[in-house]
């Protein structure tokens, strides 16, 4: 049976231009259940308005998939990177052990979503690494942004979840994907999508517990992101955010 998660279920935090809805995806399960689903710990819904700065600071043993929707941000960080980042440029900071960064929204409001994950085991080395999603082929409908180090996916997470996005235009369809030993927690960034016969709008996500979920239909143009992830999977919880 599918469950769904609603907007409304996540908790709301504000500071002058900056706006963060924070979606805990274990809480899809039942009340009261582990806040992450596996390794999937938490999922930030950012709004940044322009002249937003998040100063400088520090992540431990967080994976974390920055993955923007519109607008550009300017990301700094302890390794020497300056680079803007926008959607068709994102971002996987690995943070290990101890990584830095720094990010603003000089020019336009920014929409992005800012994915924690638990690694696999704490204090690995620190990383980032940036994508130019237009290098990457759509397979499917579906475009293989993160996985597993052994996945082959473009960028690589330090555990057992797998993510990728589509874009669906109004009346069409596509499967839900689906993976033996995987659970998908599928969350509609932005439009309308009919999925086992429920109407999921923007800041919604679905699941099934027990099995694929199947057919996708877009109510209005709809953009999706998908996790795939191994509820079972060992998982750090030495994490900043992720952790907790």
């Amino acid at each position: 049976m599918s469950r769904i998660q609603r907007r409304e279920a996540s908790s709301v935090f504000r500071q002058g231009p900056f706006e963060i809805r924070r979606i805990r995806p274990g809480r899809i399960r039942s009340e009261g259940a582990d806040p992450a689903l596996g390794p999937l710990a938490a999922i930030d819904h950012a709004d940044l308005g322009v002249g937003t700065i998040v100063s400088m600071h520090e992540h431990r043993n967080d994976e974390i998939l920055s993955y923007l929707r519109r607008g550009l941000m300017v990301h700094q960080d302890s390794a020497g990177h300056r680079v803007s980042l926008s959607p068709e440029r994102i971002m996987m900071m690995n943070a290990g052990r101890s990584f830095w960064h720094e990010e603003t929204a000089p020019d336009s409001p920014v929409e992005m979503l800012q994915i924690f994950i638990r690694p696999s085991e704490a204090d690995l080395d620190g990383r980032v690494n940036f994508l130019d999603l237009e290098t990457v082929e759509k397979t499917q409908g579906w475009r293989l942004i993160a996985g597993p180090e052994d996945s082959g996916a473009p960028l690589q997470i330090r555990n057992s979840v797998v993510v990728q996005d589509t874009f669906l235009p109004r009346g069409n369809s596509l499967p839900s994907p689906f993976q033996a030993g995987m659970v998908l927690w599928l969350y509609v960034m932005d439009g309308e999508a009919v999925i086992s016969g429920q109407t999921l709008t923007k800041g919604d996500a679905i699941t099934d517990l027990d099995g694929p979920l199947g057919d996708i239909l877009a109510a209005a143009d709809a953009t999706l992101i998908a996790f795939l992830v191994d509820p079972k999977a060992p998982a750090s919880t030495a994490g900043t955010i992720s952790g907790h």
